[in-house]
C-alpha cells in the first residue's frame, strides 16, 4: 500500500492571541479527491499555507508526498490555486503562462503546446476565439481564474491543492474546473480543495474533513459521514405552495425536528420517536401536493450545520480562513 499524499499530525498556528489551527490531524489518501471544508474564516487556507510550507506550524508535523513539508523539492511535485488570484493583469495570457511554466522547469515548444492544450480544453482558445493572445485585464473574472487554474497544472503535478476555487464562478467556469478536477482523479492525481460550498463538496470529493474555529469537527469518507448521521431525513418536494393544513403538519414537533425549506423543496429531520410513514400518512390526509417523498441520508450541507452551528457559520461569512 502506498503512503498517504499527506499526513498531519496535530498542527497548531498561532497570531497574537488568536488561534488559527489547533491541533488538526488528517490524512489525505493518494488519489483522492480531498474537501477541506469549514466557514470563512475556519482555519481552512491556513491549513494549505503551512502544507506548502508558505508558513510554519507552531506545533506538529506535516507530510507531503512521503516527504516532510520543509523539502524544497516538493515544489515541482505540486500545483497550487491560492484564494488570492494573482496575475500580470497587462501581460498577454499566453506570456503569464509561459513566465508561470518557466518558473516550473518547463521550457520550447513542450511548454508552447502544453499551454495550447489547456487554452483548448477549457474553451480559451477556439475557432472563433483566442483569448491567450488578449491582457489579461481584458477577461472576464472567470477566464482569469481558468487561466490561473492552467498555471497551477502545466508542470503535471502529483498534488493539486485549490483554495476556494468555485468561488465566483459562473455554472459554465464552475462546470469547467469540475471536469478537470473528475479528470485529474482519473490520472491518479491527488487534489484537495477548500471550499464552504457543501453541494460542491458532496458531488465532488472522496472524503472530507470540516474545521470550525480552527479544530477539527469530523472528517472521513463521504459516504461514511453521512451513514454515520443515520436516514432520520426526509426529502420532501411539493407541486405548489402548502395549504395551511400541510403547514400544520410541517410545524408539528411530533413529527419533524428540524426543517431546512428551499421553497419547493425541504430537507426534513424526523422528530426522535416520528416514523417517516407516519409523516406521509399525516401529509397525504391534509392533501399535500407531493412530488417526492423519500428517506435519505442527510446532505453535507445538512451535517455541516448540524455541526458547526448555523449560527456559526452566519458569524464566519464575514471573516477569513
Amino acid at each position: 500500500m502506498s503512503s498517504p499524499a499527506i499526513e498531519i499530525a496535530r498542527i497548531a498556528k498561532r497570531y497574537d492571541h488568536h488561534v488559527a489551527v489547533k491541533s488538526l490531524s488528517l490524512t489525505v489518501p493518494r488519489g483522492a479527491v480531498y474537501g477541506l471544508l469549514g466557514p470563512n474564516g475556519a482555519g481552512k487556507t491556513t491549513t494549505i499555507r503551512m502544507l506548502l510550507n508558505i508558513i510554519a506550524p507552531d506545533e506538529g508535523q506535516i507530510t507531503v508526498l512521503g516527504t516532510p513539508s520543509t523539502d524544497p523539492a516538493l515544489v515541482d511535485r505540486i500545483g497550487y490555486l491560492p484564494e488570492e488570484r494573482g496575475l500580470y493583469r497587462k501581460m498577454e495570457v499566453r506570456r503569464v503562462l509561459r513566465f508561470l511554466g518557466e518558473l516550473k522547469g518547463l521550457s520550447g515548444r513542450d511548454l508552447d503546446r502544453r499551454i495550447d492544450a489547456w487554452l483548448e480544453r477549457l474553451a480559451l482558445r477556439t475557432a472563433g476565439a483566442d483569448w491567450g493572445t488578449s491582457k489579461v485585464d481584458e477577461l472576464s473574472r472567470g477566464m482569469q481564474q481558468k487561466v490561473q487554474f492552467i498555471g497551477a497544472l502545466l508542470h503535471d503535478p502529483e498534488l493539486v491543492i485549490l483554495d476556494e476555487p468555485f468561488s465566483g464562478l459562473d455554472p459554465i467556469n464552475a462546470q469547467a474546473l469540475k471536469d478537470t478536477v473528475v479528470d485529474l482523479k482519473k490520472q491518479g492525481r491527488t487534489v484537495i480543495f477548500s471550499t464552504h460550498l457543501m453541494d460542491n463538496a458532496e458531488r465532488l470529493c472522496d472524503a472530507v474533513c470540516i474545521i470550525a474555529g480552527g479544530e477539527k469537527v469530523l472528517d472521513g469518507g463521504v459516504a461514511a459521514v453521512r451513514d454515520a448521521h443515520g436516514a432520520r431525513t426526509v426529502a420532501l418536494a411539493l407541486d405548489g405552495a402548502p395549504s395551511p393544513a400541510v403547514v400544520g403538519v410541517l410545524e408539528n414537533p411530533a413529527f419533524i425536528q428540524r426543517r431546512d425549506d428551499s421553497n419547493r423543496f425541504m430537507e426534513l429531520e424526523l422528530a426522535p420517536e416520528a416514523r417517516a410513514a407516519d409523516l406521509l400518512a399525516a401529509l397525504v390526509q391534509a392533501g399535500a401536493p407531493i412530488e417526492r417523498f423519500e428517506v435519505v441520508r442527510p446532505s453535507l450541507h445538512r451535517i455541516f450545520l448540524e455541526k458547526v452551528g448555523a449560527t456559526h457559520v452566519e458569524a464566519g461569512m464575514s471573516g477569513h480562513g
